[in-house]
């Protein structure tokens, strides 16, 4: 019997088309701020872009450093090619930018809504740094329709890690079995939640990912999906 859901947020939550977008003027601020004119900011930020992707991968399963600390390792490395100064205040542009941009793909509002409302323990599983977190919970406005939240800086450690999803399973007083996790990275997401007995979704809204599909339980392009995943599993 499933009793909880629980989601990971940027690309199952939160659009990763617009997360991009969110970089991008994250670059695009960073540069204004330090008056770096001559700069390419779409340069500088697809470079961010595979530099960030290549960290957060050596980072996988690994203990917890700070996001926050990682992003300005790699934005110290860009300005050094680029030859300009980052801002101290880039993190204060990182959380405003976040919060300026980001957006819920069009269905995760209704879906978070449906599964509270027939009864489900709602939760969160994300590699994140809690200030962020909360920034961007806040700035969307779906802080409250969760029951419990677990990132990376609370358990220690970054998915596919079991600690994480653990911690999350004693919060919501289930065991891996009664639990969905959904998420859109096949390799951190599914192989974590399927660890700890938890069923794992993916989605995977463009079909991209089909040679990693079987990493996962069930495969969806759209969260809605989910609901019925737990009518069938639920037997109802």
């Amino acid at each position: 019997m499933i009793k909880a859901v629980f989601f990971d947020f940027v690309g199952t939550l939160l659009s990763k088309e617009h997360e991009d977008i969110t970089h991008q003027n994250i670059i695009k601020e960073v540069l204004r701020e330090v008056k770096a004119e001559n700069v390419d900011p779409v340069k500088v930020w697809k470079e961010y872009e595979a530099l960030t992707s290549e960290r957060f991968k050596e980072f996988a399963g690994k203990p917890y450093k700070p996001i926050r600390l990682l992003e300005e390792e790699i934005m110290q490395e860009l300005a050094k090619k680029y030859n300009f100064e980052v801002s101290p205040k880039f993190w204060e542009i990182h959380l405003k930018m976040h919060q300026k941009y980001g957006k819920l793909y069009d269905e995760a509002l209704e879906t978070l809504k449906t599964l509270r409302a027939n009864g489900y323990h709602v939760g969160l599983i994300t590699d994140s740094d809690n200030d962020y977190l909360k920034a961007q919970l806040e700035a969307l406005g779906i802080l409250e329709l969760f029951d419990s939240i677990t990132t990376s800086e609370e358990a220690g450690f970054y998915k596919p890690h079991p600690r994480i999803f653990e911690l999350a399973l004693e919060k919501a007083n289930v065991k891996g079995e009664e639990a969905i996790y959904v998420g859109d990275n096949p390799l951190k997401d599914c192989v974590g939640a399927r660890q700890v007995d938890m069923v794992s979704v993916l989605l995977d809204k463009n079909g991209n990912k089909k040679e990693l599909w079987k990493e996962c339980e069930f495969v969806i392009s759209d969260l809605r999906e989910i609901v019925i995943i737990i009518e069938e599993l639920n037997g109802q």
